[in-house]
């Protein structure tokens, strides 16, 4: 075989073994990198989680920190971490809970997040059979948001609150959210069971975050519903649940008194149970105006089944007499939901016209779901 030949051979061999070791190389680094990359993963979900906590107090470079639960413990600073300051949100390590990282406040997550925040579109003439109410109210809440001139040249500092107050489905969240839209305020309702509840530790600085957040976006109206779970009665039970509630109630009492006057932010609190509420949060300078929401006489029922039914098309001989006598003990709630029954039952039918029949055997449904529920009821807690 010519030498040239032979020469060209090996080179061919030679850069085939190279090709195949440049491959193998490339294999093995991708493989390592994977590899690296998998030991990241699994020590990462393998780490304990660290355990968010506030800082309450700062002494000596220690810091005294409050978890979740509530308890207090003094602990180190790492020495990474940033300086801190008192009220700051901090990361602690879960065995001996020293302070590794600062972060940010959680102001967002916990106020927002679990309030309702709106501009109500609510107005008077949706609401029927409470004309007494609406006139206090506007006395009360509406004319110092709009006129609050007068009140200082009068020299009288108006009502800081009312509650309203009465059985469920009169119409108590509606004046709430008509005042805020007559006003043109911003309507912040909060769940009164769900502050004491959710937010074990968090609850008096939920309660801040609620009031400060109500100053930013001023005028505004804080609603409180079930009020009676915060603001029940005190009694020394000496749980760590009770001292919660106590903590979370002492913090409402003390946004409302205030240093300053809470001026363009107006609280109505609102119970199914005023007669377990605590006096001391409707005594004179707090929720001092009082306003019963009843259950709709005659006339009020006329009006609210005139409210809800404007939309729906009623056959000419209905006796509308007849029908407002059957929902006697109706709440405003109830005698919509007749409405809506009633036109479920046209569609049945295959009928647009609301007949007089749809309206009683719909009357007849709501008293049996409401007999229903309350044998439930009795069931359960009686």
């Amino acid at each position: 075989m010519p030498p040239a030949k032979e020469d060209n051979e090996e080179k061919v061999i030679s850069y085939n073994f190279n090709s195949e070791i440049y491959q193998l190389e490339e294999e093995n680094k991708v493989l390592r990198e994977t590899v690296s990359r998998l030991k990241e993963n699994l020590d990462r979900f393998t780490h304990a989680p660290l355990m968010v906590c506030s800082v309450i107090d700062l002494i000596d470079g220690h810091a005294v920190i409050r978890l979740p639960n509530g308890n207090h413990f003094f602990v180190n600073i790492s020495n990474e971490c940033q300086k801190l300051r008192l009220g700051d949100t901090v990361l602690v390590e879960q065995k001996n809970l020293t302070v590794v990282k600062k972060i940010k406040s959680s102001k967002q997550f916990t106020v927002e997040k679990f309030v309702i925040l709106e501009k109500p579109k609510v107005y008077w003439k949706e609401i029927g059979g409470l004309d007494e109410q609406i006139e206090e109210i506007k006395e009360v809440v509406e004319l110092p948001l709009k006129k609050p001139e007068l009140f200082k040249k009068v020299g009288i500092q108006p009502p800081k609150g009312i509650l309203l107050y009465g059985p469920p489905g009169t119409g108590k969240t509606l004046l709430a959210k008509a005042v805020a839209a007559s006003t043109n305020s911003t309507f912040i309702e909060i769940v009164g069971s769900e502050v004491v509840q959710k937010f074990i530790g968090e609850g008096a600085k939920l309660i801040k975050e609620i009031f400060q957040l109500a100053k930013e976006k001023a005028p505004s109206i804080v609603f409180i519903d079930e009020l009676d779970a915060l603001a029940a009665k005190r009694i020394e039970l000496g749980t760590s649940g009770e001292r919660e509630v106590q903590r979370t109630f002492m913090q409402f009492l003390a946004e409302i008194d205030g240093f300053k006057h809470l001026g363009n932010v107006k609280v109505i609190g609102c119970t199914n149970r005023k007669d377990i509420l605590d006096p001391a949060v409707l005594r004179p300078g707090r929720l001092d105006r009082l306003i019963e929401v009843p259950l709709p006489d005659k006339g009020g029922r006329a009006k609210i089944f005139d409210i809800h039914t404007k939309g729906m098309k009623l056959a000419k001989n209905i006796d509308k007499n007849k029908i407002i006598g059957r929902m006697e003990g109706f709440s405003g709630a109830e005698i919509k939901a007749v409405a809506t029954e009633a036109g479920y039952f046209a569609i049945r039918d295959n009928k647009t016209t609301i007949k007089e029949k749809y309206f009683l055997d719909a009357i007849e449904k709501v008293k049996q779901e409401e007999e229903e529920y309350g044998s439930d009821f009795f069931r359960m807690f009686g």
